[in-house]
């Protein structure tokens, strides 16, 4: 398996493009600089079979249409925020709470971690976790926006921070840098500290 990120637009978005062996590759908010995105496929030779989001705040959906069209793939959304992201219904296969997937040889697990918003979602490949604006280095994300939920955003950094230490999150800005470990946030990160104890 092969990560590649792309730092993208105006807010330092991070898209992920998860290859196999077999070059099937799923992307995980493809936003902003289609063209940047487009050409890493090419120049590696892989074949866009899915999008998944994370959420659906406009700054991980923006121009994503334009990918989901061109390579006429599905497009996974948690229901929760399927009209927070603007994208046309049509073009958005949306599911419930947690779930899991197959995409070429790539098993995803999809954990459902409400409270930046109601759909956002941790995307887990093997050890990696692709944290969206759920969890970044040293920080959480905001939890003051319109269908945000601290107690929520508690109950999920609680759930993350349970899960085996060595697991390697890829967050969903580039903030502070945009990879660490459950482990290093357990002894860095107060948000996640916090969410233990109460």
């Amino acid at each position: 398996m092969k990560i590649k990120t792309l730092v993208l637009g105006l807010m330092a978005n991070c898209c992920y493009i998860i290859s196999d062996e077999d070059n099937n590759a799923i992307l995980i908010d493809p936003a902003w600089s289609i063209k940047d995105i487009e050409t890493y496929l090419k120049t590696e030779n892989l074949i866009p079979k899915a999008v998944f989001f994370t959420h659906g705040h406009f700054d991980h959906v923006k121009r994503a249409d334009a990918i989901i069209k061109k390579f006429k793939i599905p497009a996974y959304i948690e229901e929760g925020d399927a009209k927070v992201s603007e994208i046309s219904a049509n073009l958005l296969e949306t599911y419930k709470g947690d779930k899991k997937f197959k995409i070429g040889k790539l098993n995803i697990e999809i954990l459902h971690t409400p409270g930046h918003s109601e759909g956002s979602v941790c995307i887990k490949i093997g050890d990696n976790l692709f944290t969206g604006d759920t969890l970044f280095k040293t920080v959480c994300g905001r939890t003051d926006l319109p269908g945000s939920d601290p107690k929520k955003m508690q109950k999920s950094l609680k759930r993350l921070s349970q899960l085996p230490p060595k697991t390697k999150i890829f967050t969903g800005h580039e903030y502070n840098g945009y990879e660490s470990t459950i482990e290093e946030e357990l002894k860095t990160n107060h948000f996640l500290k916090m969410a233990i104890t109460q």
